[in-house]
C-alpha cells in the first residue's frame, strides 16, 4: 500500500531582516562615517570651550565642585576629569585628537569617492594634521608638558601654588618618580626627550659647526653636508617605526591607470597589491571593421632568438605584366642591426640620470674602478668622417635592371620567379647564397656599378654597438652585404687571427678593431700591449699611453718595436696570466667578471693582494717577422697565453700578410678559432688562414670574410678609418689627465741573466727596512708589491728586492710566481736589521 503524503505544518514566516541588514549597511556606508566624523569634531570644540573654561572659573574651587564652567555641569564634569586626573593643562591635546581623526574620517571617504568617479587622489598634496602622526606627537608632547609641571610643582614642597592642576595626576605621579629615582637629572631626561623628538620626529635643523676653525694651520677640512638618504639611514628603527610618516598620511603614488579600484579583502580592509606583478595593458585602436582589411606582418622568431619578417619590408613595384614576379626592394635600415648579436638580443640602457647632490663614499659603497679618473670623457663620433655621405646611391632603374637580368637568365633554364627582393648592399662580387640563413629563399649577389663606402661613423652609431649592454669587449668591424652592422665580442672570440695581402685593408680592419674598443670601454678598464716589428703603423697610439697602453716597468715607450723586448713582454704576460689565476684562485671563482664583480662589491681585501683586473688586449701587426727573428721563443708564450689567457680577460689579435704554414702553425690554429681573411693572392693561403678557399676571390678594398667557432663564415666590407681620423681620436684621448704612467705588466728576469746578490750595508737603500718590514708583514715578495705599497719606481723597487735577497729575508728568482719570504715572523726581522 502506498503511503500517503504526510501534512507539512505551514512554518511561520520570520520577521523580515531587511531592516536589520539595513541598519548594517548604514552602519558600512561613508553617510555613517560622515556623521561620526561630524560628531568628532563638534565633541573635540565642546571639550577645548570645557577644558579652557576650567582654568578661567574653576582653579579657585575645590576639586569635588565644577565651578562655573561655560559649558554648565557636563562641561565642568568633563573638565575636572580630564585636567586633574590625567595631564592638567594639556589635557586640551584631546580636542586636537578628536579633531584630526574627524579629518581623517572625511579624508578616508573622499579617497573612495575620487576612485569611484574614476580619478586617482593626489597624493603629493600636502595634508593637514595627518592622523597617525598627529596622535604620537600629540601624546608625547601632553605627557611631557605634564611632566614638567608637575616638576616645577614638586620643587614647591607643600606649598600650593596652583600648579597641580596645571600638572594633574600623571603629570605628579610621574615627576615624583623620578626626582626619587634619578634626582637631579630629571630635568636633563625631559630636555633630552624633547630634544629627540624635534630632531627625529620633527626634522629640526641644527645649526652648522665651522669645523675649519678647529683646525690646526695648513689643514682645510670642509664640513660635508649629509643627504637626507644617510640621514634617513642613521635614525634608530625604533623612531623610524614611531615618528615615520604612516600610510594613511601620505600613500605613495599608484602605478596603475586612472579607473583603478583599490584591492580589498574579504573582510573590507584596504591591502596594496604586489608590486613584483607587471601590469598588463589591453588597448583596442580604430575600428575593428577597418582593422579586418588591412594587411597582417607577423615576426617570427627562431629557435635562435633571431628575428625574421614573414613579409619584406619596404616599396613594392609591381609590374602590370602578367606572370612577373613581385619585386620588393627592402630598406636596409629598417631591418634588425643585430650581426653577430642575431644570436644575442641588444637591450636598450635608459639615459643615466646624474645628480648634482654629494655622493657618499665609503666601505658600504661599491668600489668604482672610473673614480681614478672620473673627469675622462669618451670620445665622440663626431670626430670621425661620414664617408658615406660620398657615396653614390643605388638607383631604382638599377636595381630594375639587376632584377630583369636575374629573371630573365633564370627563364633562360625553366625556372620561374614568383617574388623577388633587393636589399642593397656596399660590397661587390657576384655569389650565390642557398639557401640564405633563416629564410627559405635563394640568394644572388650581384655587383653595384659604383661601390659603396662603410664610414667607422655609422658602425659606432649604430644601435647594435652603442647600446650594446650584453658583450664585454664589443668591436664593429663592418657591414654584412644586406648594410646591417656586424657586431661581434672579442671576450667570446677569445682570441683574432687576421691575414691579407698587402693593401687589402688589414691595417684599416686592425685600427677599426682598436677603435671600437676605445669608444666603448673606460681607460680603467682596459689596457692594450702594442707590438709593431714595423713601427709605423701602431705608434699613432703612443700619445694614449697614460690611458690606454701596458708596458713593461723599465721601458720607455710603450710601442714595443724591438724583437728582445717582445719576447720579455710576452713573457711578463705570462707572469700577469699567472698572478690573475692566483687571484681568482683566492676569490673562489672562475672567470674576470666574476671577480671583478666580486672587488666592485668590496668582497676582496686589497690588503691580500687583491685589486681590479682591466682587459688586456695584445696587438701584433706583422706576426711573420717576429717568428721569422725570434722562432719559438715568440711562438712559445703566445701558444701559452693563447691556451690559458682567456678566463683571466686576456686576449690576442695577430695580424699578418703572409699567411704560409710556416708562419700560422697548426698550433697556432687550434688556438685562434676566430679568424678573419682578407683578399690573399692564392687558394693555399685562404685555406691556411680559413681551412677553405674564397678568400683568394675577394676583390680587396675592405672586402672580407670573417669565421667564428660555432657559426658560418660572412662576408663583410671593413669599415674604413682613416690615419688622420685615428690622430685625431688618440690626440682627443691624449690630452686628458691620465694615469702617471703606463699600465706595468709584471717584471720578467732572463734566466740567463744573474742578479747582483752582494750586499753592501753602504749602499743599503733608504726604504730598505720599510721594504723588509712590508714583505714580512704581507708575506708576499715582489717589485710589484714594492712599487705599489712604497710608491717606488721600477728600478729601485728591483735594487731593493736584490738587497732582501742577499740579506736571506727573501728568495731566489721563481719565475711567474712571487718570491718565498724566508722570514715569517717580525721578531726575527728586527734582530737582523740591529744586526745589519
Amino acid at each position: 500500500m502506498a503511503k500517503k503524503p504526510k501534512k507539512t505544518k505551514k512554518q511561520p514566516q520570520r520577521p523580515s531582516s531587511d531592516l536589520l541588514r539595513n541598519v548594517g549597511n548604514f552602519l558600512k556606508s561613508d553617510d555613517f562615517v560622515k556623521i561620526r566624523a561630524v560628531c568628532y569634531m563638534l565633541l573635540s570644540v565642546f571639550l577645548f570651550i570645557a577644558i579652557l573654561s576650567f582654568f578661567f572659573t574653576g582653579q579657585e574651587i575645590s576639586r569635588d565642585s565644577y565651578g562655573d564652567n561655560w559649558l554648565g555641569k557636563v562641561g565642568g564634569c568633563l573638565s575636572v576629569f580630564l585636567v586633574t586626573n590625567t595631564f592638567g593643562f594639556s589635557a586640551l591635546g584631546f580636542s586636537l585628537l578628536l579633531f584630526a581623526l574627524g579629518l581623517h574620517l572625511f579624508r578616508r571617504v573622499r579617497k573612495y569617492e575620487l576612485y569611484d568617479e574614476g580619478r586617482v587622489p593626489d597624493h603629493k598634496r600636502k595634508r593637514i594634521l595627518p592622523w597617525w602622526p598627529t596622535f604620537f606627537y600629540t601624546l608625547f608632547w601632553m605627557a611631557w608638558i605634564s611632566c614638567v609641571f608637575g616638576y616645577i610643582s614638586n620643587l614647591r614642597g607643600s606649598e600650593k601654588t596652583g600648579l597641580e592642576n596645571f600638572a594633574g595626576t600623571f603629570g605628579e605621579g610621574v615627576a615624583d618618580f623620578m626626582i626619587n629615582a634619578i634626582k637631579i637629572f630629571t630635568p636633563v631626561v625631559l630636555l633630552v626627550a624633547a630634544a629627540l623628538v624635534l630632531v627625529f620626529g620633527h626634522h629640526l635643523k641644527l645649526p652648522k659647526l665651522n669645523l675649519r676653525k678647529q683646525q690646526p694651520e695648513g689643514e682645510e677640512v670642509e664640513p660635508q653636508e649629509e643627504t637626507p638618504m644617510v640621514e634617513e639611514a642613521r635614525k634608530p628603527a625604533l623612531l623610524q617605526r614611531i615618528f615615520g610618516r604612516h600610510k594613511d598620511d601620505e600613500e605613495p603614488e599608484p602605478e596603475s591607470d586612472a579607473g583603478d579600484e583599490p584591492s580589498v579583502d574579504e573582510e573590507g580592509v584596504e591591502f596594496e597589491p604586489d608590486s613584483s606583478l607587471d601590469d598588463i595593458h589591453l588597448e583596442h585602436r580604430g575600428d575593428p571593421q577597418q582593422e579586418s582589411t588591412q594587411t597582417v606582418t607577423f615576426d617570427i622568431d627562431d629557435e635562435y632568438g633571431r628575428t625574421h619578417p614573414e613579409q619584406p619590408k619596404g616599396n613594392t613595384f609591381r609590374t602590370p605584366v602578367p606572370g612577373e614576379p613581385t619585386f620588393t626592394v627592402i630598406d636596409p635600415s629598417a631591418q634588425s642591426l643585430d650581426g653577430i648579436a642575431k644570436q644575442e638580443s641588444v637591450e636598450s640602457e635608459e639615459p643615466e640620470v646624474i645628480s648634482d647632490e654629494p655622493k657618499h663614499i665609503g666601505l658600504d659603497e661599491p668600489y668604482d674602478p672610473h673614480l681614478a679618473l672620473k673627469d675622462y670623457q669618451m670620445p665622440s663620433v663626431d670626430m670621425l668622417e661620414d664617408w658615406e655621405k660620398k657615396n653614390t646611391k643605388v638607383t631604382q632603374e638599377e636595381l630594375v635592371s639587376n632584377k630583369d637580368r636575374i629573371v630573365e637568365t633564370l627563364r633562360n633554364y625553366g625556372i620561374e620567379v614568383v617574388e623577388i627582393s633587393a636589399s642593397p648592399g656596399p660590397a661587390l662580387g657576384i655569389r650565390i647564397i642557398a639557401p640564405i640563413p633563416g629564410k627559405g629563399a635563394v640568394g644572388i649577389e650581384v655587383p653595384n656599378a659604383k661601390p659603396q663606402i662603410v664610414s667607422m661613423k655609422s658602425m659606432l652609431s649604430c644601435d647594435a654597438f652603442k647600446n650594446n649592454t650584453k658583450m664585454e669587449l664589443p668591436v664593429a668591424i663592418g657591414k654584412t652585404i644586406s648594410n646591417e652592422p656586424y657586431v661581434t665580442d672579442l671576450a667570446k672570440m677569445p682570441h683574432l687571427l687576421m691575414a691579407g695581402a698587402t693593401g687589402t685593408g688589414k691595417s684599416v680592419g686592425l685600427n677599426a678593431i682598436i677603435a671600437s674598443l676605445l669608444y666603448k670601454k673606460h681607460p680603467s678598464e682596459l689596457k692594450f700591449v702594442m707590438v709593431d716589428p714595423k713601427k709605423v703603423e701602431l705608434s699613432l697610439y703612443s700619445k694614449i699611453e697614460r690611458h690606454y697602453l701596458a708596458k713593461m716597468p723599465d721601458e720607455g715607450e710603450a710601442i714595443i718595436t724591438d724583437v728582445k723586448k717582445v719576447v720579455r713582454t710576452l713573457n711578463s704576460l705570462c707572469i700577469e696570466m699567472d698572478q690573475r689565476y692566483d687571484l681568482l684562485k683566492m676569490a673562489q671563482v672562475k672567470k674576470i667578471t666574476e671577480y671583478n664583480d666580486k672587488f666592485k662589491k668590496r668582497q676582496l681585501n686589497p690588503e691580500h693582494g687583491h685589486r681590479f683586473l682591466p682587459y688586456i688586449v695584445l696587438v701584433i701587426d706583422e706576426f711573420a717577422d717576429l717568428i721569422m727573428t725570434a722562432g719559438k721563443e715568440v711562438e712559445l708564450p703566445i701558444c701559452r697565453l693563447a691556451q690559458l689567457a682567456r678566463a683571466v680577460g686576456i686576449h690576442l689579435i695577430i695580424a699578418t700578410q703572409r699567411p704560409t704554414t710556416n708562419i700560422i702553425t697548426g698550433t697556432i690554429k687550434t688556438n685562434f678559432p676566430a679568424r678573419i681573411a682578407f683578399r690573399v693572392t692564392s687558394a693555399i693561403d685562404s685555406r691556411t688562414i680559413l681551412d677553405t678557399g674564397g678568400a683568394n676571390q675577394l676583390i680587396g678594398r675592405g672586402d672580407m670574410l670573417i669565421s667564428l667557432a660555432g657559426s658560418d663564415m660572412v662576408r663583410l666590407q671593413c669599415a674604413l678609418i682613416e690615419t688622420e681620423e685615428i690622430e685625431r681620436l688618440a690626440e682627443f684621448i691624449g690630452e686628458q689627465r691620465g694615469y702617471p704612467d703606463g699600465f706595468l705588466l709584471p717584471e720578467y728576469l732572463d734566466e740567463n741573466e744573474e742578479p747582483n746578490k752582494d750586499f753592501d750595508p753602504k749602499q743599503k737603500d733608504e726604504m730598505f727596512n720599510d721594504a723588509a718590514r712590508l714583505v714580512v708583514a704581507s708575506q708576499f715578495g715582489s717589485t710589484s708589491l714594492l712599487q705599489r705599497k712604497l710608491g717606488l719606481g721600477y728600478n729601485r723597487a728591483g735594487r731593493i728586492v736584490d738587497q732582501l735577497e742577499a740579506v736571506g729575508i727573501v728568495g731566489p728568482y721563481n719565475g711567474s710566481k712571487a718570491r718565498e719570504v724566508l722570514i715569517k715572523d717580525e721578531v726575527s726581522l728586527e734582530e737582523l736589521l740591529r744586526s745589519l
